[in-house]
């Protein structure tokens, strides 16, 4: 935001660079102390490699599976990222797009535009006492969590990572991925990518199939 901007000038000299090929990049990143990038510029070990004057890489969001962390590191260059940046935003757009879902407004929406009316079919149900499995219950997970309570869902997570205290505070219950495949009536991911999470959404895909079978 030009706010942020605004912020950053007052501190140091910025440089605005916008839509650079990643050898654009490698080119002049040699002359910066610092680097802000957003989810589409890949910070690959070649552009820090090139980086000889970098002290900070930051990510003007949550993510930073585009930034390669062990070059980083190798070189002694920190990196931050800013964990709650859009949390809310996430979070609200998850339960508009499970309403969506579950009230079929994107087929409704082409339907009547096309001139046809049809009530009847795009009734949909309601998410009253509904399950709702949620993988990842961090941030963005957590303030899920928060806005589906509001709409008196039954709400069930699973993460290694969370303690059952604050589970408990959200009134979630830890589960078993298996256990949350199966008995989750929406399921939604908030993870980062990582390892040991990449194969995460192949396995709910996998288990939809399985059940839609």
């Amino acid at each position: 935001s030009d706010e942020g901007i605004d912020i950053l000038r007052s501190y140091a000299q910025v440089d605005i660079r916008l839509g650079l090929k990643p050898e654009e990049i490698i080119s002049i990143i040699g002359d910066y102390e610092a680097l802000v990038v957003r989810s589409q510029t890949q910070v690959s070990a070649k552009v820090i490699q090139a980086g000889e004057k970098l002290q900070v890489i930051a990510r003007a969001g949550v993510s930073v599976d585009n930034i390669d962390i062990e070059e980083a590191t190798r070189h002694g260059i920190v990196v931050v990222h800013a964990p709650t940046g859009n949390t809310i935003s996430a979070a609200e757009h998850t339960i508009a797009l499970m309403l969506s879902l579950a009230r079929h407004i994107p087929q409704a929406s082409a339907t009547l535009k096309s001139g046809i009316w049809r009530r009847t079919e795009f009734m949909g149900i309601e998410v009253r006492n509904k399950t709702l499995g949620i993988i990842g219950l961090g941030n963005v997970g957590s303030e899920v969590a928060r806005r589906a309570r509001g709409l008196e869902m039954k709400l069930i997570a699973h993460d290694p990572f969370i303690s059952v205290d604050h589970a408990h505070n959200l009134q979630v219950e830890l589960v078993s991925l298996e256990q949350l495949l199966k008995e989750s009536d929406f399921i939604t991911l908030h993870l980062p990518l990582t390892k040991s999470t990449i194969v995460t959404p192949a396995l709910v895909v996998a288990w939809i199939v399985i059940r839609l079978a």
